[in-house]
């Protein structure tokens, strides 16, 4: 099993690419102080001090620190990563695949805008935000604005605003002419 590293535009993130393994189906962000996590490595990798934030995505784990150096975490999180693949235990134990709108707060009248907006992020947004090791949620839509979470490594990217200003907001007000404006939920 081959580790790669690889930066991202935040620079207290890192993703480690894992070549022929696959983590999960979707995107599955875990934070240092969730109670559940159902993932043994999750758990693993937040013992190692300077872990914050855990972004589990197809065949990639996005990793957000604090304070301390990459110099100082990358072996440590290597080492984790390669034990856990090598035991052959699953990423995640467990995890509820519920319909992806079942999560979205909207107004019923709102279903078709709903559907467009969720199809773009689906099939243009989501994959280029996960090449640079991120994840971006839809949490809601009311009256022409649609609320967004970025995770793994957007979550605290300088570039975030513009990410989603100019790039997420412009996509769906040219493609969705309902969508005024897009806002950031943390």
């Amino acid at each position: 099993m081959f580790i790669q590293t690889e930066s991202t535009p935040n620079p207290n993130s890192l993703k480690f690419i894992l070549t022929d393994h696959e983590l999960c189906e979707q995107p599955i962000e875990f934070n240092k102080s969730q109670v559940n996590r159902n993932s043994v490595l999750a758990d693993e990798l937040f013992k190692i001090k300077g872990v914050d934030n855990v972004l589990f995505n197809k065949n990639c784990i996005s990793i957000n620190k604090n304070d301390y150096t990459w110099d100082q975490l990358k072996a440590s999180i290597l080492h984790v990563i390669s034990n856990h693949l090598n035991s052959g235990l699953p990423a995640i134990d467990k995890r509820d695949d519920d319909n992806e709108l079942d999560n979205i707060q909207f107004h019923d009248d709102d279903l078709k805008v709903v559907n467009m907006i969720n199809s773009i992020l689906l099939s243009k947004i989501r994959p280029a935000i996960m090449q640079d090791g991120g994840d971006v949620k839809f949490i809601k839509y009311e009256s022409g604005t649609a609320y967004l979470s970025l995770k793994g490594s957007c979550a605290g990217c300088p570039s975030a605003t513009v990410t989603l200003k100019n790039g997420i907001e412009n996509m769906l007000k040219h493609n969705v002419p309902e969508v005024k404006k897009v806002e950031q939920v943390l």
